[in-house]
């Protein structure tokens, strides 16, 4: 069962991403085929396109914030089957057998994930390639279900914005009334706030950009606070329980640690670089305040996301494209340029 596939690729770190036909490995007994409905756009998708982080391999096909229809089920597969309203997030493999495998936490395995995307298949060896394309073959292990409730054009960049923000806030715990802060506004930040909402915290937004507040309260914020006013800064001094901090560039950490409570914790998903400027550990030492970090969310905890955003109404904030746009649309998103997530309808393939 040969699968012809077309998609978008990056022939180079220098070239815009163009029409490119591949073939998708045969699918195993474990494997769910699956047609590709919509795919939203991260922003490591132009990390990896254009090579930032130093281990891109080409041609690269993107994107791992994948939902679709199941059209083809291996003999073993006993989840799924043809016609499911399906998801791919991204991992499509890890190596099930180590202490976070086993603790369903494939996004730490001890032997690395293997990525939706520019990754080594590790049965085969062959290349990964994402969901700018028709259609992808995925281990039935690593396919999530997508709630009839959902808007599935929504639920895209839950995929990777929404379990890279709602793992943390479960993890560290987050209950009504506690004081969680989100530092950022944009594709992981404004799901951030949706996510706290949701889980009945008392909600702030930190933003250096005035005029943020009415937005910031549709997506559920109780409070702005604007980080460059000293003023405000030092009205929230002591204050917070949590901050999700969602900024993925380099950014003066030590001012948003004077804001946590004694036994605060400020969480890094945002930041892939080292810290600069140094965070000074007397900040952290005065209130045995923590400064942490997180990835993702493993299968198991990313069902139960989407399941949550079923119960809850909660869907990321998408503008609709088309396949042959994707260029523009890194263009905008590195201007901030979007509100707040890019979905790709894969409709539009077969035209670009």
């Amino acid at each position: 069962m040969t699968l012809n596939v077309r998609g978008f690729a990056a022939q180079s770190a220098e070239t815009e991403l163009a029409p490119h036909n591949f073939v998708r490995r045969d699918p195993r007994d474990t494997d769910v085929v699956i047609d590709i409905k919509y795919c939203g756009v991260c922003h490591s998708d132009i990390h990896q396109a254009r090579n930032e982080w130093h281990q891109s391999v080409y041609p690269l096909v993107p994107g791992h914030e994948i939902i679709g229809y199941v059209t083809h089920v291996g003999a073993k597969v006993t989840q799924f089957k043809v016609g499911d309203a399906v998801g791919v997030g991204c991992m499509v493999d890890s190596c099930q057998e180590c202490s976070t495998c086993k603790a369903d936490l494939e996004q730490y395995c001890e032997a690395g994930p293997t990525m939706t995307y520019n990754s080594l298949d590790r049965h085969d060896g062959m290349m990964t390639y994402g969901g700018y394309s028709e259609q992808i073959v995925v281990a039935e292990k690593f396919v999530l279900r997508v709630p009839e409730a959902l808007d599935f054009k929504a639920a895209a960049p839950l995929l990777c914005a929404g379990i890279t923000t709602y793992s943390p806030l479960k993890h560290w715990g987050v209950k009504p009334g506690d004081k969680v802060a989100i530092v950022g506004l944009g594709g992981l930040g404004h799901m951030g706030l949706k996510f706290a909402h949701a889980m009945g915290a008392d909600v702030t937004l930190f933003t250096r950009s005035a005029g943020k507040e009415q937005e910031a309260r549709r997506l559920g914020a109780n409070h702005v606070v604007l980080s460059t006013d000293e003023k405000q800064m030092a009205d929230v001094k002591n204050h917070f329980d949590f901050i999700l901090d969602t900024v993925p560039h380099q950014h003066d950490l030590n001012p948003y640690l004077d804001t946590l409570k004694v036994n605060g914790v400020h969480i890094l998903v945002g930041l892939i670089e080292p810290v600069e400027p140094a965070v000074h550990a007397g900040k952290l030492i005065g209130g045995r305040k923590s400064l942490v970090g997180s990835l993702i969310g493993g299968i198991a905890e990313t069902q139960e996301m989407l399941d949550f955003c079923a119960e809850n109404n909660i869907g990321c904030d998408v503008e609709m494209i088309n396949m042959d746009q994707i260029n523009e649309a890194y263009t905008r998103m590195l201007n901030s340029d979007v509100k707040y997530r890019f979905v790709i309808d894969m409709d539009s393939l077969k035209n670009a």
